[in-house]
C-alpha cells in the first residue's frame, strides 16, 4: 500500500512517492530522468532531453488560454545524499523508506530529497491535471544542481519560449524569493609527504553535528566538524606527540560537516583521550542550543607500523584548517538579517600525496565572492598548493520591476489577508544563472515547508505543501494575459 495516499493533495503526493523510489542523487540521475521522459510520452507531451539529462517538457495552454504568454515552472530533479551513521542506505541503487510522522514526510535516517523532489511532483501533477486551467507551460526539471548548478550552466536556453519563471525551489511557505547569492567551489590540493611511523594506532571521530545547508543554515551557529578537528589537532599538539594518518570529513560542500573522522600514530593514547574529553566539554557548552551533542570518541586499534604525514606536512596541513574560513562572513549592510557573505567547507580528504579540501563560497555581492575565493587561494598556494574554481554561478540580482511577482503578491494577499514576505535569500538557486542567459525573465521563487534540508532529519510539512499546491494552482489561472 503506498505511504501517502492519503495525503493531499493526492496526485502530487502520488508523484513524490514515485520519485522516491527512483535513486536520484545528483550525478545519478539518468534513472530519474529517464522517468521523466517516459511520462511524456506515455502522456503525449513534446519534450526534449539533453545530453545532460535536463528535461523540459510542454503543455499546451487550456482552453481560454492557448495564446497567453508561456510560463516555465522549474525545479531540480536531484538530491542530496546524506545519512546516520548507522542507516545502511546505498543512494545508487536503494529507493528511499519514506514515512508520515506528525504532519511531515520524512525518509527515516536519510535525507529525504524533497529539496527539489516536491518540485518534480508539482510539475507532474501540472502536467497530468485536467482540470486546471493554465497558460501554455514548459516544465524545466534540471540536473546536478546540488554539485554546482551543472544542468543550469549546460542548458541550451534557446528551447525555451517563456519570461515568466517560477522557480519550485524555496522551502519556506509565505515567502517570495526574489533574489538570491552567487557561489563557487574553492577546491584546495596542498601536496604532502609520508614517512614510515610506529605507534598506537588511535582513532578519532568527530560526530553529533546538526550539519544543515550551507547557505540556508549557515547563520545558525551550527559547527562544522572539519573545522572543530583542525581545532583537536592543534590543541593536541600542547599535550602529546602524534602524526596523522589519515583524515576524511564530508562529501557535498554545500553541507555543513556533521562528522569528521581521523586517524593517529601516539605513545600517548591516554593523553589523547583526556584532551578529547575536555575538548568535547568546552564545545558543547560554546555550541549550547545548536550542537550541544557533539562528540569526540577516541577509539584505540593496536600497535603498528604505517606511513604517517612528514612533520612539515603535518604541519601544513594543521595550518590550512586553522586559517581556511568557515561561517558567516559578512552581513548586508542594506537588508536587515541577510547574510551576504559566507563558506564552509564541506569536504575534507587526506590522500597518499594530497590533502583535499572543497569550500562552498556564496555571496550576493560579485566582488565578495571573488575575494573570499583569493583568501582560500592565497592560503593553498601559501602552503605549496594549487586552487581551482569549479562550478561558479551568478547572483539573482534584484528586479525592482517585476509584474510576476506583483501578481503573486496581490493572489497571496487575496487567498490569505495578508502579503508574503518578499526576500532575499543566502541559499543559490538556478534562477540567477537563467536571469543571466535570457533576457528579460522575471522570476520568482517558492515552495513548502522544508526542516533541515541535506541533513538526515529532513522531514516535508504535508498541510503546507497542500496550500502551496493551492496557491500555485490560483497563480497559473491568473496568469492568462
Amino acid at each position: 500500500m503506498p505511504v501517502l495516499e492519503n495525503c493531499e493533495p493526492k496526485r502530487v503526493f502520488h508523484y513524490f512517492e514515485e520519485i522516491c523510489k527512483i535513486p536520484h542523487g545528483s550525478g545519478n540521475t539518468k534513472q530519474i530522468s529517464d522517468y521523466l521522459v517516459k511520462f511524456a510520452e506515455d502522456h503525449g507531451f513534446k519534450y526534449v532531453q539533453d545530453e545532460m539529462n535536463n528535461v523540459i517538457i510542454y503543455k499546451p495552454g487550456t482552453a481560454g488560454y492557448e495564446k497567453s504568454p508561456t510560463v516555465i515552472i522549474q525545479g531540480h530533479m536531484d538530491m542530496v545524499c546524506e545519512k546516520r551513521p548507522d542507516v545502511d542506505h546505498d543512494f545508487t541503487e536503494d529507493g528511499l523508506n519514506i514515512s508520515v510522522k506528525d504532519g511531515y514526510v520524512t525518509a527515516n535516517g536519510t535525507t529525504l530529497g524533497g529539496d527539489d523532489g516536491i518540485a518534480v511532483a508539482y510539475s507532474l501533477a501540472l502536467l497530468d491535471s485536467t482540470d486546471i486551467p493554465h497558460p501554455p507551460l514548459e516544465i524545466l526539471l534540471t540536473v546536478d544542481e546540488e554539485i554546482g548548478l551543472l544542468g543550469a550552466v549546460g542548458l541550451d536556453c534557446s528551447v525555451l519560449e517563456g519570461r515568466r519563471f517560477i522557480n519550485l525551489d524555496s522551502e519556506a511557505e509565505g515567502s517570495l524569493w526574489i533574489s538570491c547569492a552567487g557561489g563557487l567551489s574553492g577546491v584546495s590540493h596542498i601536496p604532502v609527504q609520508r614517512v614510515e611511523g610506529e605507534g598506537d594506532k588511535v582513532q578519532i571521530k568527530i560526530c553529533g553535528l546538526m550539519g544543515g545547508h550551507s547557505g540556508a543554515e549557515i547563520d545558525k551557529n551550527r559547527a562544522n566538524a572539519n573545522k572543530l578537528m583542525g581545532r583537536f589537532f592543534y590543541g593536541l599538539k600542547k599535550k602529546a606527540d602524534y602524526a596523522i594518518v589519515s583524515l576524511a570529513g564530508g562529501q557535498k560542500d554545500n553541507a555543513i560537516t556533521r562528522e569528521c573522522t581521523a586517524q593517529v600514530l601516539t605513545n600517548a593514547s591516554a593523553e589523547v583521550k583526556a584532551y578529547a574529553k575536555e575538548l568535547q566539554a568546552q564545545i558543547r557548552e560554546e555550541y549550547a542550543g545548536t550542537d550541544e551533542n557533539i562528540s569526540i570518541e577516541v577509539t584505540e586499534e593496536g600497535t603498528v607500523c604505517t606511513q604517517v604525514l612528514h612533520p612539515t606536512s603535518q604541519e601544513k596541513v594543521l595550518f590550512y584548517l586553522q586559517n581556511v574560513p568557515f561561517g558567516v562572513q559578512k552581513m548586508s549592510g542594506t537588508i536587515p538579517g541577510l547574510v551576504e557573505t559566507s563558506t564552509n567547507i564541506g569536504i575534507l580528504r587526506l590522500d597518499e600525496d594530497e590533502l583535499f579540501a572543497s569550500s562552498s563560497v556564496r555571496s550576493s555581492v560579485d566582488t565578495a565572492c571573488s575575494a573570499l575565493s583569493d583568501k582560500i587561494e592565497y592560503l593553498t598556494e601559501f602552503l605549496g598548493g594549487e586552487y581551482e574554481v569549479q562550478g561558479a554561478y551568478p547572483a539573482w540580482e534584484y528586479r525592482k520591476e517585476s509584474p510576476l511577482r506583483d501578481k503573486m503578491v496581490d493572489i497571496f494577499e487575496e487567498m490569505y489577508g495578508h502579503k508574503p514576505e518578499v526576500v532575499a535569500i543566502h541559499a543559490g538557486l538556478e534562477c540567477g544563472l537563467f536571469y543571466k542567459k535570457m533576457e528579460g525573465l522575471d522570476c520568482v521563487s517558492l515552495g513548502p515547508d522544508m526542516k533541515n534540508i541535506h541533513t538526515s532529519e529532513e522531514v516535508l510539512s504535508i498541510e503546507s505543501t497542500e496550500r502551496v499546491w493551492n496557491y500555485l494552482v490560483k497563480v497559473l489561472e491568473n496568469l492568462k494575459d
